[in-house]
C-alpha cells in the first residue's frame, strides 16, 4: 500500500513539474516581444540563423563570428528598431529546427534563407520579402546533368530535411530519387562522395558552395520562385510591423543595397 502511494505521489509531482514547465514555455512564447525588448536594460533581439550557409550565415573559424547577408540584415534591422544600443544575438538553427525553436520562444525571429510559403503561413507570420531566390541544381563540372529535364529514375538528388527543396524537386522531377540530409554540409559531402548526382536548394546557397568549390557548378536555370521572409510567431503583430518598417527604411536609405553588394558583388 505504501509503495503504491509513493508511486502515485511521484507521478503526481512529475506531472506537476511537466505542467509548470509547459506553462513557462507558453508564457515565454506568448509574451509581447516588442514590449519586452524595448524595456530591457540591454535591449536584444534573439535571431535564429544558419551557420553553415556561405554568403548568408556562416561561422568564421578564425574569429568564431557568424557572417553573411542574413547576419548583416539582422544587425541593421535591430539597430532600426532599437537604436544604436540595440543588440542582435544569434542562435543556430537548421531548416528542421527553426520553426520549433520559434514556436517554443527560444528565439524572437528567424532570418535563415526561409522561403515564404502558404503552408508555413499556417504556423508563423512572415515579414515582407527581403531577398528573391530560386531553386536550382549543383553538379560536378562535366556532369551529364545540364538542367532539371535531365533528372530521371537513374538519378539521385540530394536535399535538406525540412526545406521546400525536396517537395519541389519531387513535383518537378517525379521520377528522380530524393535523398534528404540534415544540413547543406552533409548534402554537399554526399554529393562529393557520389551518393547523389545533383544537390538542390536555392541558387543563392548553391552559388556560395560553388564559389568555395570550383569543381562544381550550377546546372540550368532556376525552376521556382523562392522569396525569403523573416518568420515571426503568430500573435506578434507589433513586432512584425516594426520589422517591416525597418526593412522599408533600409531600402529607402540605401543600407540594403550596401549589404547586398557586399555579399553579391556580381549580381544585379
Amino acid at each position: 500500500m505504501a509503495l503504491k502511494w509513493k508511486t502515485s505521489g511521484f507521478l503526481f509531482v512529475l506531472f506537476l513539474l511537466l505542467f509548470l514547465a509547459a506553462c513557462g514555455k507558453q508564457s515565454v512564447a506568448g509574451e509581447d516581444i516588442l514590449n519586452r525588448i524595448e524595456n530591457e536594460k540591454k535591449p536584444t533581439i534573439e535571431w535564429g540563423v544558419k551557420i553553415d550557409t556561405r554568403l548568408f550565415g556562416l561561422i568564421n573559424v578564425k574569429t568564431n563570428e557568424i557572417e553573411g547577408f542574413d547576419i548583416d540584415m539582422a544587425k541593421a534591422i535591430t539597430k532600426e528598431i532599437l537604436g544604436e544600443d540595440g543588440q542582435a544575438n544569434f542562435v543556430e538553427v537548421t531548416s528542421k529546427t527553426r520553426i520549433p525553436l520559434l514556436k517554443n520562444g527560444n528565439i524572437d525571429a528567424i532570418i535563415a534563407t526561409m522561403t515564404i510559403s502558404e503552408e508555413r503561413k499556417k504556423v508563423v507570420d512572415f515579414s515582407d520579402s527581403y531577398f528573391d531566390a530560386g531553386q536550382s541544381l549543383l553538379v560536378k563540372k562535366g556532369s551529364p546533368i545540364k538542367s532539371i529535364e535531365n533528372l530521371d529514375e537513374k538519378t539521385t538528388v540530394l536535399a535538406v530535411k525540412g526545406s521546400t527543396s525536396a517537395i519541389n524537386i519531387r513535383k518537378k522531377a517525379p521520377k528522380a530519387k530524393v535523398l534528404e540530409l540534415e544540413n547543406y554540409a552533409e548534402a554537399f559531402t554526399a554529393l562529393k562522395s557520389g551518393q547523389g548526382d545533383a544537390m538542390t536548394t536555392d541558387n543563392s546557397i548553391l552559388l556560395g558552395i560553388a564559389e568555395e568549390n570550383p569543381d562544381y557548378q550550377l546546372a540550368g536555370d532556376i525552376f521556382t520562385d523562392e522569396p525569403y521572409g523573416i518568420a515571426i510567431n503568430k500573435g506578434q503583430e507589433p513586432f512584425l510591423k516594426a520589422v517591416n518598417k525597418a526593412l522599408e527604411t533600409l531600402h529607402a536609405n540605401g543600407t540594403y543595397d550596401k549589404i547586398y553588394k557586399k555579399w553579391f558583388p556580381n549580381q544585379n
